[in-house]
């Protein structure tokens, strides 16, 4: 009987050990995990910020006050109540031109807005009339009645001295978030790009500055906070930022936005015609630009272009364009390129090809729209 109660005894000294065992690691492991006497570390002195720290945070807080908020507003009416709401369609960013309250934007962030509201660094939302704009620039000029106390024009810079390599500073609204300041480089210069209308915009600046959606149409700095470039497209599979954006060089900007406050739209150096698209030519098999039309009474016909005509109870095809000043024409935006280096008055000399033949005539440039 006692070998028996032994056996029965054995294992529950066993477990009555082990379970001693646990309960001791166990304290031992709480005792030292609380600390009652525990107080806040002591903070270790961090000395002065760095020179280009400094920097980057008297930038931003300099020109912010500058940088708005727009929201496009798209209006919508209830099938069953007739009754129209106010829809925010998409945000982008702009910032303030003058004290007029001139707001300078991308194209595409207000293209397809019924309404647009901008909001400004102090919080206060004013409703934004079109100056004008242009699709093919990616540009368009906003207008609030704001205060001229609560209106910082941005500083505005020169894009044609850009250097690879320079700091640069977006300060913009991605993902709806305002006043967020991103930096980085100039990446690379004389980029291209598609515009809204998907016309080429060239000599865009490339930067590694983070750029997401909300940032478009909002600045892009260079170390001593001017304008350099307006910020418009980002390259990525995904639509957020791989660190290629592309922003508008400030000179390209500084002439489109003051030809939309003088005229409403940009008036920009042609030739006074009409011409093929790309399809046609490619069907045709023809490179350079072919005229189909001939405006009355512009330079063109001046100088003898001639459009696509009837002779004889045949289509005879127009001129086609060449060249201009000794620089080969292929396409509608290499010419498209070429006019955006001249002014409207200026001379420049074409090689046409008519019927087989080629010829150079001089033409002074028309103002078109």
């Amino acid at each position: 009987m006692n070998r028996l109660f032994s056996r029965k005894i054995s294992p529950l000294i066993f477990f009555l050990v082990g379970l001693g065992v646990i309960w001791w690691f166990f304290f031992r492991s709480t005792h030292t995990l609380y600390n009652r006497d525990a107080a806040p570390r002591a903070v270790t002195a961090r000395g002065d910020l760095a020179a280009d720290e400094r920097n980057t945070i008297e930038l931003f807080q300099a020109i912010s006050p500058s940088v708005v908020y727009i929201t496009s507003i798209e209006l919508r009416r209830n099938l069953f109540s007739l009754n129209i709401h106010e829809i925010p369609q998409g945000t982008g960013s702009g910032f303030i031109w003058d004290q007029e309250g001139r707001i300078v934007t991308n194209y595409h962030v207000i293209e397809d807005a019924n309404r647009v509201q901008v909001t400004l660094a102090d919080n206060t939302s004013w409703k934004a009339v079109l100056v004008g704009a242009s699709a093919d620039k990616d540009l368009a000029v906003l207008k609030i009645a704001a205060p001229a106390a609560s209106l910082k024009p941005i500083p505005v810079g020169e894009s044609a001295n850009l250097l690879v390599g320079q700091k640069v500073f977006a300060i913009g609204n991605p993902f709806g978030l305002d006043q967020t300041i991103t930096a980085g480089i100039v990446s690379a210069l004389g980029r291209e790009i598609k515009s809204a209308n998907g016309t080429t915009i060239h000599d865009v600046i490339q930067t590694d500055a983070a750029i997401n959606p909300g940032n478009s149409g909002g600045p892009l700095l260079d170390s001593a906070g001017r304008l350099i470039g307006v910020n418009t497209a980002i390259y990525s599979p995904e639509g957020v930022n791989s660190g290629i954006g592309f922003a508008v060089p400030v000179d390209e900007v500084n002439n489109v936005v003051t030809q939309i406050i003088k005229h409403g739209r940009l008036i920009r150096p042609g030739l006074g015609v009409t011409i093929a698209n790309e399809r046609l030519m490619g069907r045709l098999g023809l490179e350079g630009v072919m005229i189909v039309q001939v405006e009355s009474g512009g330079s063109a016909e001046k100088g003898g272009l001639r459009g696509a005509r009837r002779v004889g109870g045949e289509i005879v095809l127009g001129d086609v364009i060449v060249g201009i000043n000794g620089k080969p024409i292929t396409n509608f935006d290499d010419l498209r390129q070429e006019m955006d280096r001249h002014k409207v008055g200026d001379e420049v000399t074409l090689k046409v090809i008519r019927e087989g033949q080629e010829f150079q005539v001089k033409i002074a440039l028309d103002a078109v729209e």
